[in-house]
């Protein structure tokens, strides 16, 4: 259908998306041969779900056979204030800026589906699936092949027009679409993402050891946290925007139009002391309809008593002191680790 392209992407950024590209399910026939030797190489850690269906997410195509199209959006969520400001509060705790407010899985798979609803009335007796960074899809890849971007050295995509704040959300159809062309590399010689990485989680350029990737450790890693990198994660108590803070690119990025991104006032830079004594119900409450939710309150204190026992502030110590007894092994652990810390 002649136009029906543009003015899909016309309804894209009607709806809050700052960018819009297409490619095929097979534009990324090299993303299973790589996936194959992460997971071989045992650099997913304990996220064993990147292990699974490695089929479906190392072929898109193979996901869904009956698709003729990827739609790739950009939806950002640039923060206000350089996030790096907030590490040197150190008897606060830094919260990833993307989940300082309500969950994006949501709100962006809500955005998807009314574009994709579109989509299918001007094009009766097709179909569609959309996948927010919940189901076995390589976004970044299909990315980089639709020409929404490139990944960078840190492995995350990035864009010329939007640095790298923003998130991924992919619409796949039956309806047949134009292809775009493919992002190329706009790195050049810059490492300043891998240089300015807390844990040195980058062996190489455009690669990632999960295993030492602060966000890793923060959200997926369960059980205690080698005290090596305990010592490097600073007060990040959920994910780390570090390599994101610091690529050049940024200065390109546009504002988030989806106010739910900005930032909580209780979550900027909230107090260690405070958060290290939320039971199970109050941080239920607290993080109600945030993604924090998910990792439970006994990984989230865990990591709070690890801020704490790097702050360096005698004060804290009671704090941690509390909980050396918790039910819970891991959270008593690193609060032993913390009173330690600071005698």
């Amino acid at each position: 259908m002649t136009g029906l392209k543009p003015a899909l992407e016309a309804k894209a950024l009607e709806e809050g998306f700052a960018k819009m590209r297409v490619c095929r399910p097979d534009a990324i026939p090299e993303a299973a041969g790589r996936l194959a030797a992460f997971v071989d190489a045992g650099r997913h850690g304990q996220m064993g779900w990147m292990a699974e269906r490695m089929t479906w997410r190392g072929n898109p195509a193979a996901l869904w056979p009956e698709a003729r199209s990827v739609i790739m959006l950009a939806e950002p969520y640039t923060p206000e204030v350089d996030p790096l400001e907030a590490l040197e509060q150190r008897d606060c705790a830094t919260i990833s800026v993307y989940a300082q407010n309500r969950d994006y899985h949501d709100l962006v798979k809500k955005r998807l589906k009314r574009v994709g609803r579109w989509l299918l009335d001007q094009v009766p007796g097709e179909a569609m699936k959309v996948f927010v960074d919940t189901a076995p899809v390589m976004e970044k890849p299909l990315g980089q092949a639709s020409g929404l971007g490139w990944q960078g050295k840190h492995t995350n995509l990035l864009a010329r027009d939007l640095g790298n704040w923003f998130f991924l959300g992919s619409i796949f159809t039956t309806v047949e679409l134009e292809p775009d062309t493919p992002e190329r590399d706009h790195c050049g010689n810059c490492t300043a993402c891998l240089d300015i990485c807390p844990t040195n989680a980058f062996p190489a350029p455009f690669q990632l050891d999960a295993r030492r990737c602060i966000s890793y450790l923060t959200i997926e890693h369960h059980g205690p946290v080698e005290p090596e990198l305990r010592e490097k994660m600073g007060n990040r108590i959920y994910g780390c925007d570090d390599c994101l803070a610091a690529c050049p690119w940024n200065k390109f990025a546009v504002a988030a139009t989806e106010m739910r991104y900005a930032g909580r006032p209780d979550l900027q830079s909230p107090k260690l002391a405070d958060l290290a004594g939320l039971d199970d119900t109050a941080f239920r409450a607290m993080f109600s309809g945030s993604p924090i939710k998910r990792i439970g309150r006994g990984r989230f204190v865990r990591n709070v008593l690890y801020a704490i026992g790097n702050s360096g502030d005698a004060e804290l110590r009671a704090s941690a002191q509390a909980l050396t007894e918790d039910e819970d092994p891991t959270v008593a652990d690193a609060a032993r680790w913390a009173v330690e810390r600071l005698q």
